[in-house]
């Protein structure tokens, strides 16, 4: 059996940070949380990482974080490209969006053998995480009749953010903590220990409670899933060339909702209790830092992080 990888999802850091030499730094010496996410997946037993970037960025990117990370892991590439399509189809007039999570995740079909995590570039997820997902991949695989895939939950109270609302897809289990579906909610706020959301602009509010849990896009999946996700994707064309030809996109949990929905998919919902992090407002930032700060104090990582 293949040893499970790593996919980071880095195609966007570009036009996010305005060009990847603007990326801040949350470490004492210069460390991004990518650094961290890396540091975390090794010690859970990840030995390679993908990187899921554009051409646009390859060699700032590998400037900034590949090669100084390919001293502690191995490193591998894939890139996202606007016309990388099945045959037949091309880019259509005026469109320069990317097409998506799922289709950044298919650009590394070609590097990725066995089983493997996806995760952001630019969120924190803390190190439980990564262990329960590498764990999970190191299991048997896909049952007979059944592809086994998972995510990791977390408390909405440990993703929220007092300075706006979020997006959360908040997640429904069954008795045995396999997922029924994932909801997205556009505009969450925190409410002291819990949260509320609005679906019509702050008219009305729904409560949330701060334990609900929700998807932070780690997920994992077998070698099936990218099978899935190429044989689907002309349909997504179809669909998108004719009603949002400019800003449509193939995303990732689309596609595990139709193989749930079709049962051709289990996705067992695994659970970390550390808190996520991200930049989601300029204003986390002083958060971000001052808590790998408190991380980097108590002794979870070294100072230095990589003494290379």
């Amino acid at each position: 059996m293949n040893k499970p990888v790593l996919v980071v999802m880095a195609a966007g850091m570009g036009s996010r940070y305005g060009g990847l030499k603007q990326i801040d730094p949350v470490g004492n010496h210069g460390q991004l949380i990518i650094d961290y996410s890396i540091y975390d997946a090794r010690r859970a037993g990840f030995d390679t990482v993908v990187f899921v970037i554009k051409h646009e960025i390859e060699d700032a990117f590998k400037s900034a974080i590949g090669d100084r990370l390919s001293k502690v892991i191995h490193v591998k590439y894939a890139y996202q490209e606007l016309a990388d399509l099945p045959a037949g189809y091309t880019v259509p007039e005026g469109r320069v969006k990317p097409w998506g999570t799922c289709h950044a995740i298919l650009a590394a079909r070609q590097v990725v053998e066995g089983p493997f995590a996806v995760v952001n570039a630019d969120d924190y997820y803390g190190p439980e995480a990564f262990r329960e997902i590498y764990q999970y991949l190191e299991s048997p695989g896909d049952s007979e009749n059944c592809y086994e895939f998972a995510m990791v939950g977390y408390r909405l109270g440990n993703t929220v953010t007092e300075h706006g609302h979020v997006a959360r897809g908040v997640c429904e289990e069954d008795e045995n903590n396999y997922l029924i579906r994932v909801t997205e909610r556009t505009k969450i706020l925190k409410d002291g220990d819990n949260a509320r959301f609005t679906e019509d602009d702050g008219q009305t509010w729904t409560a949330l409670s701060g334990d609900t849990i929700v998807s932070m896009n780690l997920w994992g999946f077998t070698r099936s899933f990218l099978t899935e996700a190429e044989r689907r994707f002309p349909a997504f064309l179809d669909k998108t060339l004719q009603e949002n030809p400019t800003k449509g996109e193939y995303f990732l949990p689309s596609v595990v909702t139709q193989l749930l929905e079709e049962k051709k998919a289990r996705v067992k919902v695994l659970r970390s209790g550390d808190k996520w992090y991200g930049v989601t407002y300029k204003e986390d930032k002083p958060v971000v830092v001052a808590a790998i700060a408190e991380k980097t104090a108590s002794g979870l990582y070294p100072d230095k992080l990589w003494e290379v």
